[in-house]
Order: C-alpha cells, then sequence, then structure tokens
C-alpha cells in the first residue's frame, strides 16, 4: 500500500531530490527554461528512473498525476 503524501514535496522526495519548499522553488528556477516544448518526462535533466516515475504517473494516472500535473505547470510557466 502506497502511504505517499501525494503534494509537492512528496514528489521530490520520491524523485530523490531535495524536497524543501525553498529547495523545490530553487528547481523550478533553475530548470524552468530547459523543459522547452517537449513533454515534462522528456526534460534533460531528469535521470532515467525519474523521467520513467514521471512517464508512468501521467500514462497511468496515478495518484501522483496532479502534482505532476502542477509540476509540470510551474516549469513550463
Amino acid at each position: 500500500m502506497d502511504t505517499s503524501i501525494h503534494n509537492m514535496q512528496g514528489l521530490f522526495q520520491q524523485l530523490g531530490l531535495p524536497s524543501e519548499p525553498k529547495q523545490i522553488e530553487q528547481f523550478i528556477r533553475q530548470h524552468r527554461c530547459q523543459t522547452g516544448l517537449d513533454p515534462l518526462e522528456g526534460a534533460p535533466f531528469w535521470s532515467p528512473s525519474q523521467a520513467h516515475f514521471i512517464q508512468e504517473a501521467l500514462y497511468q494516472d496515478s495518484d501522483w498525476t496532479e502534482v505532476v500535473d502542477e509540476l509540470n505547470c510551474r516549469l513550463h510557466q
């Protein structure tokens, strides 16, 4: 049973990234222009396992989909 918290901090923890609010904001600022028009999982800064997690969240309509969509929007602003 998945007992993860499905929010931005939980997503960053799942991705193995620093997950404090300031660290999340820094990540988004740093990578915002690197996403281009490509799908989120195709961004060059993800490891293969991170890209796979994001792709599965989106295509499987998992519990993480809403948070991944939020991250996608914030990175494409």
